[in-house]
């Protein structure tokens, strides 16, 4: 599935300069500089008696992380629970978690209140992209674009442009625009776009584990966030892509793309949408390796806070943070990834039209 930068792939046609390496990556990989983790918390049980706004409460405990390699077989194209694997037990303290992704209304408070301009909202530079043609070097982002036919599944740029303007006010480029879908999850937002809004929420982004364990909802090694089956009963249970991938979206799920919060059932714990509609950003940083090196240490894994750096065999030269929980566009033709305990990941420094986030909070 697209995880890359399309601003460089599609249309600037160079490869950033090389970034600064202070931090050594594993097994003499490419690196970045060293995440601080977070202050060890007290394991809190209670919730207390004050409960934040638009957010649940989500217990804790131990869970098995990771997706088997059978469920490999629920998607036509090979290779997406590689980096899933092994299955390991991990434990989470308890926290709370907003009940849906950030809204456009919500995002557009905290625009107002700080001023502040996402990653799409700014033209790149000849610092960044030295090989560029600077008529190239326009503020933009990576739109959906369906072909009008169908079309062989290796290259995803034959669906995949970026556009200039597109931002989270406007998702399509110039012209189009969220009035009248303020209840629809932001998009457009890099990782640091992230970061910024729940730092002034007085909140953070999950870590990986936490997210995996609060979208299951506290069910048990189940392959979705509902159960087993996939439309149990024939009902959908989250905003998916349906038809032939991806030129036609059938809609059968009530949807044709992004879908208003809270359209579907909410999971055991209270969370809407922890899968499809739109990918959830997270903490950590993405490596294809980490679950294995969390393995071979051989010590309890409680609140991992991902690897130090970040690299992804399949594109070294692209620096990415995890997302989770798959999209409108997941389908079993091509990215079955709303299984709940896959793996996506993501150019850190890009946003796209499928891609959001959600926040939490520490137990106090």
């Amino acid at each position: 599935m697209f995880r890359s930068s399309v601003l460089s792939l599609m249309v600037l046609l160079a490869s950033p300069v090389a970034v600064t390496v202070v931090y050594p990556g594993m097994a003499g990989q490419p690196g970045i500089k060293k995440q601080t983790a977070a202050a060890p918390q007290a394991h809190v049980t209670d919730p207390g008696s004050v409960k934040p706004k638009g957010m649940v409460w989500i217990p804790g405990g131990r869970f098995r992380m990771g997706t088997p390699a059978a469920n490999e077989s629920l998607c036509a194209t090979p290779g997406l629970t590689s980096d899933a694997l092994p299955v390991h037990t991990v434990e989470v303290k308890a926290f709370w978690m907003d009940e849906h992704e950030v809204t456009n209304a919500e995002f557009e408070k905290f625009v107002q209140a700080t001023g502040y301009r996402t990653v799409a909202e700014i033209a790149p530079t000849a610092a960044e992209f030295p090989n560029a043609d600077p008529s190239l070097l326009v503020p933009g982002s990576a739109v959906f674009a369906p072909p009008s036919h169908e079309v062989p599944l290796d290259n995803y740029l034959q669906w995949w442009e970026y556009r200039k303007n597109a931002n989270w006010r406007q998702p399509f480029g110039a012209g189009s625009s969220i009035k009248g879908k303020e209840n629809y999850p932001v998009v457009h937002i890099a990782w640091e776009d992230a970061v910024a809004y729940a730092r002034w929420a007085g909140k953070r982004l999950p870590t990986e584990a936490e997210w995996e364990f609060a979208a299951r909802g506290g069910l048990k090694e189940n392959t979705y966030a509902w159960g087993n089956q996939f439309t149990p009963a024939k009902r959908y249970m989250a905003n998916t892509f349906q038809g032939s991938f991806p030129s036609k979206d059938a809609g059968r799920d009530g949807f044709k793309g992004i879908a208003p919060v809270k359209q579907y059932p909410k999971n055991g714990y209270g969370l809407y949408d922890m899968a499809g509609n739109v990918w959830e950003w997270c903490s950590d940083w993405y490596r294809a390796d980490y679950y294995t090196t969390l393995v071979r240490k051989g010590t309890a894994i409680v609140d991992p806070q991902g690897p130090p750096d970040s690299f992804d065999p399949t594109e070294p030269g692209v620096i990415k943070k995890v997302q989770k929980g798959g999209s409108f566009l997941c389908s079993d033709q091509y990215c079955s990834r709303y299984v709940v305990g896959s793996r996506g990941k993501g150019d850190w420094k890009m946003g796209t039209n499928h891609l959001g986030f959600r926040c939490v909070r520490d137990a106090k």
